[in-house]
């Protein structure tokens, strides 16, 4: 079976462009002091930047997922402890935001 060419630079490019679009909506709801959405948006900019990056190391295509660490262990990227705590916040609040509750007691 043959594979369709990967066009690296294509793929990196749009998750770059897409990551800095939600950036800028990100700051948009911080500065209306919509907190939780834009800790929510802050999430999905990190999200594409590590697929852009992993794209750039693995030649591959990103897997689907919202984890951030294990994006940052699958694009080989040096992790120390505080970016590893950091990442799995991140990652733990942008799937708890989901819930009311979780996102009002923020």
């Amino acid at each position: 079976m043959n594979k369709v060419k990967l066009d690296k630079q294509k793929i990196i490019n749009h998750w770059i462009v897409n990551s800095d679009d939600d950036f800028d909506t990100m700051i948009a709801l911080f500065n209306a002091k919509r907190y939780s959405w834009s800790l929510f948006l802050g999430h999905l900019v990190i999200e594409k930047l590590l697929k852009a990056y992993f794209v750039e190391v693995n030649l591959d295509y990103p897997p689907y997922m919202h984890n951030l660490l294990r994006l940052a262990k699958e694009s080989k990227m040096d992790t120390t402890d505080d970016l590893k705590y950091k990442l799995t916040t991140i990652s733990a609040f942008n799937i708890n935001a989901r819930y009311d509750d979780y996102k009002n007691s923020f």
